[in-house]
């Protein structure tokens, strides 16, 4: 069991932050703690993935012709360099 003080405008803010999200301000602080503590650690969702990210390759390319295709499509020429 942890106790805490918390200035009155942190309080309030808490309080009208956790009815909105539809939680109590309890569930809202532990939430809120356990996201601090795993981005802190290193261990925020996007770690999930690491075994795979980067493992798929488009064969790439498509982005240098990006500029040239919206103006086939939109109909504007190039102006300069």
């Amino acid at each position: 069991m942890w106790s805490l003080r918390l200035d009155p405008d942190l309080d309030e803010k808490l309080r009208r932050a956790a009815s909105v999200s539809g939680e109590s301000v309890s569930e809202f602080i532990r939430r809120a703690a356990e996201e601090r503590a795993d981005n802190t650690l290193g261990e925020h969702p996007s770690g999930h993935f690491d075994d795979v990210a980067g493992v798929v390759h488009g064969g790439g390319g498509r982005a240098r012709r990006s500029g040239e295709a919206f103006r086939e499509v939109s109909g504007h020429t190039r102006t300069g360099p």
